[in-house]
C-alpha cells in the first residue's frame, strides 16, 4: 500500500475512477471480511499485545533519554547513567524482539488466511459452468485469484497492523507528553499535522509522475510484446514497416526518459521538503521551552524538553500513515469487494440435492423436446427430439453456427435446457449425480487440449489409476502408439506447451487414446478430423471407426468420410432437426443434406453411390 518507485504501481492518493467506484462499507461486508479472521482469533490476540507492548516500550528510550540527561549527565551520577543507558538499551531490544514475533504472528495470519481464500476461490471457480468462462475475461479471472488476494496479504499485514500500532504509538507519545508539559504537549498537537500536509503535496506529484512513467512503460511494452513476438515480427517483415516501429518505439523511450528524470528529481525535492519540515517542529519546541524556562521559571528540565522534541519526531510517522488510512482503507475494501462479487456467483450447474448414483450406465441418450437459449435475446436450440441406443451411432451435420456442438454440451451438463429435457438411460441429466454422468461421457473435440508434459502424463490425466497395459491399449486403439514408441523417451516424452511439439493428428490420437482410457459408456467426436491434412485424417478415421461399432456414439463432422458409418444422420439447421435417414435416404431427398453434399464434401461418384 506504499508509493512505489519509478514504474510502479501504487501510491497515497485516489484515481478519479478510484473515488467514483469507492465501495459502500456496510456491517454486512465488515463481518464477513472479519469472518476470516475469526478461526485465527488467538493468533490475532497474541498480535494486539505484541502491538501494544512493542508501540510502548519503542516510546521509552525516548522517555529514558530525559532521565540520562537530566540525572545522569547533569547530575552527574554515573551510577544513574549506566543504569538509564542499559535500561535503554534493553527496551528498545524488548521493543524490537517483540516486534520480530508481532511481525512472524501478523505473516502467519494473512498467508493462512490467504490460502483459505485462495482455495476456497479455487473450488468455487472449479464448479462455475462452462458459460461462467465463455462470458468472463480469463484475465480477470486469474486477476482474483493471485493479485487481488494476494492484495490481502498487504492488507492484513500492513493496513489493519499498521491502524492499531500508529494510534497505540501516538497515544503513548501523547500521554507521555503532556505528563511532561500540557503546553509543548498541545503545541505538538497542533504543528504535527500541520507540518505533514506539504509532505503529502510533495508525494502526490511524486505519484502522479510514477503513474504517468507507468502509463508509458505499458505503451513500450505492448510495442515490444506485438513486434518481438514471431507473429508480430512477420507481419513487421513482410509489411516492411520495420522503420515506422522504431519511430514509435523511440518516441515511446524519449517520453520515458523525461518522465524518469522528472520523478527523480520530484523525489530529490521530496525528501528536501520532509527534511526541512521535520525540523522546524524540534526548533518550535526548543524555542517554546526555552521561553518557559528563563521567561517564566517553568517546572521543566533541559531532560523534559529533549524528550517532548523525541516524542514529537516519533509522532511523524503514525501521524502521516493515519492521515493516509482512508486511501488505504478503500483500496481494501474495493479489493475485498471485487473478491466478494466472485464468490456471490451462483453455481449453475450443481449436483441436485437427491442426485441419483445408477450402478451402471448403459448409455441411452434421448433429446425430448429440448430449447436452448444462451441468452434472451436468441434461441440456439428449437423443439430437439430424438433417440440414441445404447451401442448405437448417430451423425450430426448441419451448416456452421447451427446448435451442433450445443446439443452435445447439453448431454454432460456443460449447459442445461431452457425447456424439455435430456435423459442418460431414462433418467433426467439434471437428476444425475454430475461426476457419475461426466465420467460416463467421453468427448474428443477439435480443438485438442494437452496439459504442458508428458504424453503419459497427459493419457493418465482420464484415469490416474490405469495401469501401464491399459494405457498402451487404449493407444493402439487409437493408432498412436507405433508414434510414441518411436519417440526418444516413448510415453515420457514432452508435448510442450498445449502440445505444441506434436501435430495436428498426433494430438488428436492421443485425445483419442485419454478417453478411451476414461473407458465412457458414450462417446462424442465434435469435428475430430477438421482442419486435418489427408494422411492424419485417415488415421483418426482408422481409430473412430472400430469405436463407433463398440460403444454409443454421436459424431459431429464436416466431412462425409467420418458419417458414413452412422446408423443414423441428424441434419441440423438454425437449431431445429430438419432430415434425418441414413446417408442414402438424405442424399435422394434433394433438400439440405444434399445441399451440404454437394457443396461439402464432394466426393466422387462412386463412393456418393455407396
Amino acid at each position: 500500500m506504499t508509493m512505489r518507485g519509478p514504474g510502479g504501481r501504487g501510491g497515497k492518493y485516489l484515481t478519479e475512477e478510484e473515488k467514483k467506484q469507492a465501495p459502500k462499507v456496510t456491517k454486512e461486508l465488515l463481518f464477513r471480511i472479519f469472518s476470516y479472521l475469526k478461526p485465527y482469533w488467538k493468533q490475532m490476540t497474541l498480535v494486539l499485545c505484541a502491538i501494544i507492548l512493542s508501540s510502548t516500550f519503542s516510546i521509552y528510550p525516548s522517555i529514558l533519554t530525559g532521565k540520562i540527561i537530566d540525572e545522569g549527565l547533569i547530575g552527574r551520577d554515573l551510577n544513574k547513567l549506566i543504569l538509564f543507558i542499559v535500561l535503554s538499551l534493553a527496551v528498545t531490544l524488548s521493543a524490537n524482539l517483540i516486534g520480530v514475533l508481532e511481525s512472524y504472528l501478523n505473516t502467519w495470519i494473512a498467508q493462512h488466511i490467504t490460502l483459505d481464500m485462495r482455495n476456497q476461490m479455487y473450488e468455487h471457480l472449479q464448479a462455475m459452468s462452462v458459460r461462467f468462462f465463455t462470458t468472463n475475461n480469463q484475465g480477470d479471472i486469474i486477476t482474483r485469484m493471485t493479485s487481488d488476494i494476494d492484495g490481502v496479504k498487504q492488507i492484513i499485514t500492513n493496513t489493519f497492523s499498521s491502524i492499531l500500532s500508529n494510534s497505540i504509538t501516538l497515544m503513548v507519545a501523547l500521554i507521555a507528553m503532556y505528563r511532561k508539559n500540557w503546553i509543548l504537549a498541545t503545541l505538538g498537537i497542533i504543528i504535527v499535522p500541520l507540518f505533514t500536509l506539504p509532505t503529502r503535496k510533495a508525494g502526490k506529484t511524486r505519484w502522479s509522475l510514477t503513474n504517468e512513467a507507468q502509463a508509458c512503460n505499458d505503451e513500450i511494452n505492448g510495442i515490444l510484446n506485438e513486434t518481438l513476438s514471431v507473429s508480430g515480427q512477420l507481419l513487421v517483415k513482410l509489411f516492411t514497416m520495420e522503420w515506422h516501429e522504431l519511430r514509435k518505439y523511440r518516441k515511446a523511450n524519449e517520453k520515458m526518459i523525461r518522465l524518469n528524470i522528472r520523478e527523480s528529481m520530484a523525489g530529490r525535492w521530496f525528501r528536501v521538503v520532509m527534511s526541512t519540515f521535520s525540523s522546524i517542529g524540534p526548533m518550535l519546541l526548543y524555542l517554546v521551552g526555552g521561553i518557559l524556562m528563563m521567561k517564566y521559571d517553568a517546572d521543566i528540565t533541559v531532560g523534559d524538553i529533549t524528550v517532548l522534541v523525541s516524542l514529537l519526531s516519533r509522532m511523524y510517522g503514525p501521524v502521516n500513515s493515519l492521515l493516509n488510512i482512508q486511501v488505504d482503507w478503500i483500496r481494501s475494501m474495493a479489493m475485498f469487494t471485487r473478491i466478494f462479487g466472485y464468490f456471490d456467483m451462483p453455481i449453475e450447474i450443481k449436483n441436485a440435492e437427491d442426485a441419483i448414483t445408477p450402478d451402471k450406465a448403459e448409455g441411452n441418450i434421448a433429446f425430448h423436446h429440448v430449447y436452448f437459449q444462451y441468452d434472451k435475446e436468441r434461441m440456439i436450440l428449437k423443439d430437439v427430439d430424438f433417440t440414441l441406443k445404447s451401442g448405437h451411432s448417430i451423425a450430426i451435420v448441419g451448416p456452421s453456427g447451427s446448435g451442433k456442438s450445443t446439443m452435445i454440451n447439453l448431454i454432460p451438463r456443460l449447459y442445461d435446457v431452457t425447456e424439455g429435457s435430456v435423459t442418460f438411460d431414462d433418467i433426467d441429466v439434471r437428476k444425475l449425480d454430475l461426476t457419475f454422468l461426466r465420467k460416463n461421457v467421453g468427448v474428443v473435440s477439435q480443438d485438442t487440449y494437452l496439459f504442458n508434459g508428458t504424453i503419459r502424463e497427459n493419457l493418465m490425466y482420464a484415469n490416474p489409476f490405469a495401469k501401464k497395459e491399459e494405457m498402451m491399449e487404449a493407444c493402439k486403439k487409437a493408432n498412436i502408439h507405433d508414434f510414441i514408441m518411436k519417440q526418444e523417451h516413448g510415453y515420457d516424452t514432452q508435448v510442450g506447451n498445449r502440445g505444441l511439439k506434436l501435430s495436428g493428428g498426433e494430438k488428436q490420437r492421443i485425445s483419442i487414446a485419454r478417453v478411451l482410457l476414461k473407458n465412457p459408456s458414450v462417446m462424442i467426436f465434435d469435428e475430430a478430423t477438421a482442419s486435418l491434412d489427408s494422411i492424419s485424417e485417415k488415421a483418426i478415421q482408422d481409430a473412430i471407426d472400430p469405436l463407433i461399432t463398440s460403444r454409443t456414439s454421436i459424431l459431429i463432422a464436416h466431412r462425409l468420410s467420418t458419417i458414413l458409418a452412422a446408423d443414423e444422420i441428424l441434419v441440423v439447421k438454425d437449431g431445429t432437426i430438419v432430415e434425418r435417414g441414413t446417408h442414402k435416404e438424405l442424399v435422394s431427398k434433394g433438400g439440405v443434406y444434399t445441399e451440404l453434399y454437394e457443396t461439402q464434401f464432394k466426393l466422387p461418384d462412386d463412393v456418393k453411390d455407396a
